[in-house]
């Protein structure tokens, strides 16, 4: 029972837009499916990450250390900064239109940067790790091995994650004929761009 229940949250969790939605869905529209499917193993690479370190308690060192947590802080910031400084530079410059070999031919070198990409924004971002210490031992039950039962609810967690970032890849690919014209694909860089500015500047003033 206490399964369901956590699977059902996990998919509420997936659902609320942030920082990882943004991303995936930016690789998605500008590099293709491959490029977005990428990007989320390398998010989920951090998710489960953090589920693990709050299993064996790591993520309570973290916490425990304010100017870890202000480092982290900023980090992130600043990547989601970048990055949405550079969809609003190429919306400016005009968002190229992708090639169709680049759809056949997928690029080992596009992928790794949008794997790592997914996971650096992951890691960097320490609320990530508040809410898997403060979001997975909830589902804990009374007398069960809790560091077994993080872990199994981490890779759940993941899972779930995976089957719905997978889903939003799909349909955003169904609609990729709309998605890739240039006025369109310039309006969405601008879009990202704002959102990523923004998520950044809201993780630079949020406190601990």
């Amino acid at each position: 029972m206490y399964l369901l229940a956590f699977i059902g949250a996990c998919v509420l969790v997936a659902m609320v837009p942030g920082v990882s939605t943004a991303v995936i869905l930016r690789q998605t529209v500008r590099s293709g499916r491959g490029s977005g499917l990428s990007a989320t193993l390398g998010n989920e690479t951090g998710i489960l990450a953090w589920g693990l370190a709050a299993a064996f308690g790591l993520s309570a060192l973290l916490l425990a250390s304010q100017l870890a947590y202000d480092v982290m802080r900023i980090t992130g910031a600043v990547v989601l900064v970048v990055m949405g400084a550079q969809s609003l530079w190429q919306a400016r410059r005009g968002a190229p239109e992708p090639r169709p070999a680049d759809a056949l031919v997928p690029s080992a070198a596009g992928h790794r940067r949008s794997y790592l990409l997914g996971l650096g924004t992951c890691l960097a971002n320490p609320k990530a790790a508040v809410f898997a210490m403060s979001f997975l031992p909830q589902f804990v039950p009374q007398g069960r091995n809790v560091p077994l039962t993080l872990v199994t609810l981490a890779v759940v967690w993941v899972l779930v994650d995976l089957l719905w970032y997978t889903a939003l890849i799909w349909a955003v690919a169904q609609a990729k004929d709309m998605l890739g014209r240039p006025a369109v694909r310039r309006w969405l860089e601008r879009i990202s761009g704002v959102v990523l500015i923004g998520l950044g500047m809201r993780l630079v003033v949020e406190a601990k």
